[in-house]
């Protein structure tokens, strides 16, 4: 029998919130869940009995069901710019598969659950037991009009998938705000989908991190985010077709022109992309990642310059390997997983309409655009292969041979799959850093192949 305290508004459950601001999760501990190692939910649950008076419950409805208000307790962190960013994404309902995709969005289970949100914010630091994690703010959240039509988009793009019987091929990567994490005990905990014989992960509805900790610094630190779109615009339209818009009278001009018209000079300065992007989109003088579109969803960008054949003219480089991490961490931990299962790009495209000559310097003109991120099937497939063939080279030792001017060795190189490798980025092979078992490399990147990004953007010819 429940032995839940009756609250008479949304307000009383906000004051009791606010009275836990300051004071440490430990304190509410009545049952000394947080001594168990096992228990994952436990801060969340520690607050429900110690604070709320409630019965720990994984009930379909609202925590408080009599108000509509659902309880989350989430943890940010401080980084070394002093800003708070999320620990995690916020995990919201299970999707059901069978049922979610008989509903509209205003009858969903989804929106049902999680249209008022009571969310309360705990520091969490490494050097801390969890016991003396502070309690740093409580908030109600209710999706500001911008953010709900995105979240509508988000919330269909996954339904549609279910529609398609394409359950098994959702990726975090999808959507812009909300996403369809993967939940369970591992990654293999699976379910049947309704149109498809293939099963599928178990998910459930999540905020990303990147819009969770958008909202932090909003709340506690009072940060606004500029946005480029409305949201009457939204109302009609998708973000990929609003980008598009934005770019579109540019289409077929050479950067000179493009960089004239916006009244900026141009250069070979790394910044110079990123400043030509913003002017276009009308937000001249605002990085990229600032904005709120491309701050809460994770959106980076990436220039593409292709030959006259559709080719890029060079494969595309990410961030540097810790070689370390990859060796420790598993597949859904590791650093190539994140960064493609949980990215999404604004690839802007140029191309040459003449093959570069000894005599003539070449400029390229303005393609277009394109969202994009990696499909679930080839995160699974050939970046998994990378991953794992990777990590098996270097729990053998990675062979260093010596070649003419340089060194080479056996990691995947650009003809390994077809889709991603591993090589050097930069000039100078001096720079170097350790692998795990104490041999020296020169720093080495992970690319997606220039035949792989070159399928991707062909939608723009």
């Amino acid at each position: 029998m429940s032995t839940d305290k009756i609250y008479n508004s949304i307000e009383e459950v906000l004051d009791i919130a606010e009275s836990a601001e300051g004071k440490t999760v430990g304190e509410f501990d009545i049952n000394n869940r947080l001594d168990s190692r096992g228990n994952k939910g436990g801060i969340g649950q520690v607050l429900e009995e110690g604070l709320f008076k409630m019965a720990v419950n994984s009930r379909a409805e609202a925590d408080f069901v009599d108000l509509g208000l659902e309880l989350k307790v989430t943890a940010i962190k401080e980084n070394k710019k002093n800003d708070f960013s999320a620990k995690e994404r916020l995990v919201l309902n299970i999707i059901n598969y069978e049922e979610d995709y008989k509903d509209s969005f205003e009858e969903s289970s989804f929106w049902q659950k999680n249209k008022n949100l009571l969310i309360i914010f705990y520091l969490y630091k490494d050097e801390l037991d969890k016991k003396d994690f502070p309690i740093i703010k409580s908030v109600l959240h209710n999706f500001d009009p911008v953010d709900l039509e995105i979240i509508k988009q988000d919330w269909q793009i996954i339904i549609d998938k279910i529609k398609a019987g394409e359950a098994h091929n959702i990726s975090e990567g999808d959507t812009m705000y909300l996403a369809a994490c993967t939940k369970g005990a591992n990654a293999k905990s699976i379910r049947k989908q309704p149109f498809s014989n293939i099963p599928a992960k178990q998910r459930a509805f999540s905020l990303k991190s990147s819009y969770m900790s958008a909202f932090a610094r909003r709340v506690i630190d009072r940060q606004l985010i500029p946005s480029l779109f409305n949201v009457d615009e939204l109302k009609s339209k998708t973000t990929l077709q609003l980008l598009q818009e934005r770019f579109a009278p540019y289409i077929g001009k050479r950067v000179s022109e493009i960089a004239k018209l916006m009244e900026i000079p141009v250069s070979t300065n790394k910044a110079f992309n990123a400043n030509l992007i913003s002017a276009i989109l009308g937000v001249k003088g605002t990085k990229l990642e600032t904005l709120r579109e491309f701050n809460k969803a994770n959106i980076k960008f990436k220039t593409i310059r292709l030959e006259p054949d559709g080719i890029p003219c060079e494969h595309m480089s990410f961030e540097q390997i810790d070689f370390n991490r990859w060796i420790k961490e598993d597949w859904e931990y590791s650093q190539l997983y994140e960064n493609f299962e949980y990215t999404k790009y604004l690839f802007v495209v140029f191309q040459y309409d003449e093959y570069e000559t000894e005599n003539k310097d070449r400029e390229a003109y303005f393609k277009g655009v394109t969202l994009w991120n990696m499909p679930e099937m080839v995160i699974e497939n050939e970046l998994k292969s990378l991953w794992r063939t990777t990590k098996t080279i270097l729990e053998e030792g990675v062979q260093l041979i010596p070649r003419g001017r340089g060194i080479s060795n056996n990691l995947p190189g650009s003809k390994f799959n077809g889709v991603c490798h591993i090589r050097p980025k930069g000039r100078n092979g001096n720079d170097k850093i350790s692998l795990p078992d104490g041999q020296k490399i020169t720093k080495q990147c992970y690319w997606l192949n220039r035949e792989y990004i070159a399928e991707i953007v062909k939608e723009l010819s």
